[in-house]
């Protein structure tokens, strides 16, 4: 029987296999799909945010796969080789036994892991947010702090355990600071502090905020974000990290206990294996989205350097709203190389992007509609219940949007999420057992 094996399963590989098992069952073709990932669900990134600033629930972020891809076979595995000539790949299970796989088509969409740079402290004091133990971890290691600083005796130690340095302000960012000043205004509220003492910094090597919006909308976020009391310093980023304080690129320190890096990603560790030209850290394909030189094998989303037919030179940005398309593109296109239906090149018309700026505002610019404030929130919300793929995680998410008008955010650290459970490395792999 044919075999067709899709390697990893964020938007591009979960879109790709819900494509291609729908054009399959069309012919009654005889083809074995399997996708291999080191999660049994596809995760909604866009709402990690949400999850850190305790508006979301973690579980309404993820779709299982189990109940989500009909006629597709789920493996749980990080793939750790693959041998392009021979047709086989490799991958580790999460009891670490290595498996073997052959395959007659290969869809490479591993995803991308934190782009980390040589900072002393970085990998080991700073959190990133690409995963929901990430999500959940800055979330309760937040309101820790800020518990701990209610009943801290020393000025200093109160300063820090009460500022957050978010590196990073782009898209993700400047959502997770914004949530988290929110859930920081209703911790003090209950807890009975000034949240005014609560100090976020926003940091960036860019000259703007958010350049990638334009300069109106991105004027605006910035105003948004001196509103609401962040700290939005530009052109600076980390030197150093420590347990309890930061130095900036200018030599200045920061007294914190909490950091998050969120600065941009580049493509999963497996695409360097590969021996196989990239761009930026992302394997070269093709408009159709094949690998040069391997006609069976095809590649997109962020672990790619998809071209963009629409501004010629360049390559499509790793984003949510292009890893959704390629994966519906990849799926036909794979189907067509076996015989079902035409492959088409990947060919991007933007629709616009929405950025949620925590309660009562955001900013979008659908159609090349330029909204903020209400209308904006409302568009950004019914955009993330349309493009959730799975009916019971849109009611899900629905209904905490809803509980967000009446009521207050819970403020509970549920403790679901150890430090060691957020490192970077974790995040991006199968975490080692833990001792008995």
């Amino acid at each position: 029987m044919t075999s067709v094996v899709i390697v990893g399963s964020g938007f591009t590989g979960f879109e790709c296999a819900r494509r291609l098992s729908r054009q399959l069952r069309k012919h009654n073709a005889s083809v074995d799909i399997s996708l291999i990932s080191p999660v049994d669900y596809m995760l909604y990134t866009p709402l990690l945010p949400d999850v850190a600033g305790g508006l979301v629930d973690a579980r309404f972020v993820t779709v299982p796969l189990a109940n989500a891809l009909t006629g597709v076979r789920t493996v749980r595995g990080r793939v750790d080789d693959v041998d392009l000539d021979g047709h086989t790949l490799s991958y580790t299970d999460p009891e670490h036994r290595t498996r073997s796989v052959s395959w007659d088509r290969l869809v490479l969409t591993p995803g991308s892991v934190t782009r980390l740079f040589d900072i002393p402290g970085l990998a080991e004091y700073a959190r990133g947010l690409k995963s929901t133990a990430e999500a959940v971890y800055l979330r309760d290691h937040l309101l820790e702090q800020l518990e701990l600083a209610n009943i801290d005796d020393d000025d200093r130690r109160i300063r820090a355990r009460r500022t957050v340095v978010v590196v990073g302000a782009s898209y993700s960012g400047t959502e997770l600071v914004v949530q988290l000043r929110a859930l920081a205004d209703t911790a003090g509220e209950q807890m009975g502090f000034d949240p005014n003492e609560v100090k976020f910094v926003l940091l960036d090597t860019a000259e703007k905020v958010m350049p990638e919006v334009g300069d109106k909308l991105g004027e605006r976020v910035q105003q948004v974000l001196r509103d609401r009391g962040v700290d939005v310093r530009l052109g600076l980023t980390l030197k150093e990290v420590h347990p309890d304080y930061v130095v900036l690129s200018d030599d200045s320190r920061i007294d914190t206990r909490t950091v998050a890096w969120v600065t941009g990603v580049t493509g999963a560790p497996l695409i360097e294996k590969l021996g196989l030209p990239t761009e930026r850290g992302r394997l070269k394909v093709q408009a159709d989205l094949r690998v040069p030189g391997h006609p069976d094998v095809f590649s997109a989303g962020d672990a790619a350097a998809v071209p963009d037919l629409t501004q010629p030179g360049k390559i499509t940005p790793p984003t949510a709203q292009h890893a959704i398309r390629q994966g519906k593109v990849l799926g036909r296109n794979v189907a067509a190389s076996l015989g079902y239906g035409k492959p088409k090149d990947y060919r991007h018309s933007d629709m616009g992007l929405v950025v949620d700026l925590g309660p009562h505002y955001a900013v979008a610019n659908p159609l090349n509609i330029h909204l903020s404030g209400y209308p904006a929130k409302f568009v950004a919300r019914m955009y993330h219940l349309y493009a959730m793929p799975r009916a019971v995680n849109r009611w899900a998410v629905g209904l905490a949007y809803l509980t967000d008008v009446f009521f207050d955010r819970s403020v509970v650290s549920v403790g679901l999420s150890t430090q060691d459970d957020a490192r970077f490395s974790t995040s991006e792999g199968i975490p080692l057992p833990r001792a008995d």
